[in-house]
């Protein structure tokens, strides 16, 4: 029993670093754009949300998108993250404190608002998740993304 209390303390202090590590506007890397340029209207790029994901994303919800048990939740073929994009576009604009179920288990960790990364950003971070770790679902445009962010103003 004392040795679960530990491995769990170790996995919510590890946690509770990444969350406030995912605070900080540090610059995202760019990946190659190719000869065309990559202006706003472009597609949606998986690459680059997979960076985006490594930089903000990966610490809590891991490298395979499983998360932490009882803290952060699964990326894996849930509805949130195959359901309705605007949902899952405003958990990263603004954050998720409230306690959520997903497929039976209860996740409570608060999630920080990532509203500091450009429309672009959490376009290809969202496409990423939704077509990785077994998802397959439709991409996220930085106009969606941008329809909401100007909504919440």
């Amino acid at each position: 029993m004392k040795k679960v209390f530990a491995i769990n303390l170790f996995i919510l202090l590890l946690a509770a670093g990444g969350a406030v590590a995912q605070t900080k506007k540090a610059p995202v890397k760019k990946a190659s754009t190719g000869a065309a340029g990559g202006a706003s209207a472009a597609k949606p790029s998986v690459a680059k949300g997979k960076v985006v994901y490594t930089t903000y994303c990966l610490s809590c919800h891991q490298a395979d998108g499983g998360g932490v048990p009882n803290m952060n939740p699964p990326l894996i073929k849930t509805s949130y993250v195959l359901g309705d994009k605007t949902r899952l576009i405003n958990i990263l604009l603004k954050g998720l404190n409230d306690e959520i179920e997903i497929n039976g288990a209860t996740y409570s960790n608060p999630m920080p608002a990532h509203d500091f990364l450009k429309d672009d950003d959490i376009a290809n971070v969202l496409s990423f998740v939704r077509s990785s770790f077994g998802n397959k679902a439709s991409p996220v445009t930085a106009a969606e993304v941008k329809k909401l962010r100007d909504a919440a103003k």
